[in-house]
């Protein structure tokens, strides 16, 4: 995948295997950037994996 690329919040579901609201929580909380494009959310690729580096970092 592309850094690019938006992936919308079921995707997103399915990559960190987490549930609706706590998606929705993590974009609430800005730990997740996304953005609306009219009344759909859509999370860049790159937010995706740089959420993932840091809790890496953070648990490490």
């Amino acid at each position: 995948m592309h850094d690019d690329e938006l992936l919308t919040v079921p995707d997103v579901m399915a990559r960190l295997k987490l549930g609706r609201s706590t998606v929705y929580d993590l974009i609430r909380s800005r730990r997740l950037p996304s953005i609306t494009i009219g009344r759909c959310r859509r999370i860049p690729v790159r937010a995706v994996r740089e959420y993932i580096t840091s809790e890496m970092e953070a648990a490490a």
